[in-house]
């Protein structure tokens, strides 16, 4: 069916028609515009999202756990999948967005142009269509015209009072109008016929023309709409296939979750490398003998603390998990006292390196009172290369445990020697290209290699030396973590009877913890072992009370020069004034810290930059 055919006369009515079409089609170009800039809001609030949660530099442990490295899988794949949808967005834009809104341009012209003919040719018509009705009005008007000067002329041709020139005279008058009426009726009946010709043609050949040309550019509209909405359901289609593989990759990352992988992680990550504290012994108050303090004794005070300490023991205290070597040089050190008003001068200081131990009387405060000193102390200053870098950590992660300090140097150890071996390959890559250079000179100066391969090989010595120096670390702390073993643990002893021999308290400065938190267990098997066999008699005015134990003191190794004040506000370390002179008893294990000695009472860790150490001959050559 053809619209010139059946439409000849719905000129207006096709008018109205194309234009809603090219408005829908505008209207469904702006739709899809929206659903673009829809998919591009998406899209960034998805990568924003994924970006949001991915792991900071300070959660790179996170990675080793299969949890959460399934779940940052799970991150880049919603990333990817927001990807796609910006792909939906820009072939939306390119392929649906672009062309409509050229195709829109061009059907708005070419509808312009057909109805411009089409209201040409109906202006024509219609201009013919007056021509023909003002020849038929004249034509009317001269036979009018006609049969009055008719009827004049036979009226005065009757009359015989008429002259007769009159009479002629309306005969000729006659005559000419009719032949005036001939003349329009010729006229009119022409253009009648050339106004039907012209008619004839209007409606069955140019209108017709023209209606069918904006009937091919209806449809072709229409064909357009249709691959525009086709179009709009392939993009999404395009990307099925890749959004399938991101959530394939989100399902495999949630399978490759492994539970006890990660639980033994957890083993990894905080694994100290400590033994468990053994057993506490028993120690018999209906005895009238005098006690040491064991090891492991967690009661300290003296006697006249007795109703205090037997009302504390009807409750039983469940200690926290913290070091044996903290917790018991805590509660069984002495109370400090205050440094002497003039420090010892350079010729009073004579160093003994073998002292005989002292052992002199110092009030211990009840166990309650160290418990809570215990659990409000302030946390070890670290050393001093810590307090330079702002309370970061040392680099020979000495604030680590044993376990977790070898790992890490472990570590580090490892990615020193992935770089030695990526400037060794550089420097024999340049190697043989030197040896190619030499053979052929035309292709380049071999002394143009060698300052680069200087500094490679510059790099290597400063990698390996640092390597030496971490190695000499691990080596340290590999030496020192303590070997599972059942003969390690102590037993109870419980005192049956009073002929038992009490041994004498271990000296607590040989287990200890260093300044700056790291974890130093020196061997002490050979002192304990020779304490143990030591037998202490009673005394007879020992009655009810226990003397205190006596502590040995670690022998002097050398002296040293306060070349700065210190404060020593940290616990486990002292003050010093400028040009003090003190005693060394230990020096520095490579954290930093130098244990010294003012008197008999007085002893603490010093910042080993802060003294100068003048080291006994015997003591450097042991």
């Amino acid at each position: 069916m053809s619209w010139g055919t059946e439409l000849w006369d719905q000129f207006d009515n096709l008018e109205k028609h194309t234009q809603w079409g090219i408005d829908f089609v505008e209207k469904y170009t702006k739709f899809v515009k929206e659903r673009s800039e829809i998919e591009l809001n998406y899209a960034r609030q998805m990568r924003n999202l994924s970006k949001k949660y991915q792991p900071k530099k300070k959660d790179e442990d996170e990675n080793k756990y299969t949890w959460c490295r399934a779940f940052h899988s799970t991150l880049n794949e919603l990333n990817d999948y927001a990807g796609q949808h910006e792909v939906i967005a820009e072939n939306m834009m390119s392929q649906i967005i672009a062309e409509l809104t050229r195709y829109s341009q061009e059907i708005k012209t070419e509808r312009k142009t057909h109805f411009h003919d089409g209201r040409k040719a109906q202006q024509h018509i219609e201009a013919g269509w007056k021509q023909l009705e003002s020849c038929k009005r004249k034509f009317e008007r001269d036979c009018k015209e006609a049969d009055r000067a008719q009827q004049y002329f036979e009226k005065m041709d009757a009359d015989i009072n008429v002259t007769k020139a009159d009479v002629e005279k309306a005969r000729q008058q006659a005559q000419m109008r009719h032949q005036m009426a001939s003349d329009s009726k010729s006229e009119y009946s022409s253009y009648l016929q050339k106004f039907n010709q012209e008619q004839n043609e209007h409606y069955y050949t140019i209108i017709p023309n023209i209606f069918q040309k904006i009937q091919a550019m209806e449809e072709k509209r229409i064909e357009r709409m249709g691959e525009s909405l086709k179009t709009f359901a392939e993009v999404d289609r395009q990307i099925l296939p890749i959004i399938g593989k991101c959530l394939d990759g989100m399902t495999q990352a949630a399978e490759s979750i492994e539970s006890k992988t990660d639980s033994s992680q957890v083993i990894e990550s905080y694994k100290s490398g400590f033994e468990p504290p053994g057993d506490v012994e028993f120690e018999d108050y209906g005895q009238a003998m005098k006690r040491t303090v064991s090891e492991t004794s967690l009661t300290n005070s003296r006697s006249e603390n007795k109703p205090e300490r037997s009302s504390k023991s009807k409750t039983k205290t469940l200690w926290p998990f913290i070091k044996k070597n903290k917790l018991m040089s805590l509660l069984t050190s002495p109370v400090p006292r205050q440094p002497p008003p003039d420090p010892p001068s350079p010729s009073a200081v004579t160093p003994d390196p073998c002292p005989a131990p002292q052992t002199p009387k110092q009030c211990k405060e009840p166990l309650s009172h160290r418990f809570n000193d215990l659990m409000t102390s302030k946390p070890r200053m670290q050393c001093l290369r810590s307090l330079r870098r702002g309370g970061s950590n040392p680099e020979d992660f000495s604030h680590l445990p044993p376990e977790q300090r070898r790992k890490k140097l472990q570590a580090k150890i490892d990615d020193i020697n992935k770089d030695i071996q990526k400037e060794m390959d550089q420097r024999d890559a340049l190697t043989k290209m030197k040896e190619v250079y030499i053979k052929n000179p035309q292709m380049g100066d071999p002394n143009s290699v060698d300052p680069r391969l200087a500094e490679i090989a510059h790099n290597i010595e400063k990698l390996q030396v640092e390597a030496q120096k971490f190695e000499g670390w691990l080596a340290e702390v590999e030496g020192r973590m303590p070997v599972k073993s059942d003969t390690s643990r102590r037993t109870s002893t419980v005192y049956e009877t009073q002929n038992s021999t009490p041994p004498t308290n271990n000296n607590c400065a040989q287990d200890r913890e260093s300044p700056d938190g790291s974890y130093t267990e020196e061997p002490s098997s050979e002192v304990q072992t020779s304490n143990e066999s030591k037998v202490q008699p009673e005394t007879a005015e020992s009655g009810d009370e226990f003397d205190d134990a006596e502590e040995d003191m670690l022998p002097t190794i050398g002296t040293c020069k306060a070349l700065y004040p210190f404060e020593g506000h940290n616990e486990g370390t002292i003050a010093i004034t400028e040009g003090e002179l003190l005693y060394v008893i230990e020096e520095d294990k490579g954290d930093g810290w130098t244990r010294v000695r003012r008197n008999e009472e007085e002893e603490g860790y010093v910042p080993t930059s802060y003294v100068e150490v003048f080291l006994d001959s015997n003591a450097k050559d042991s």
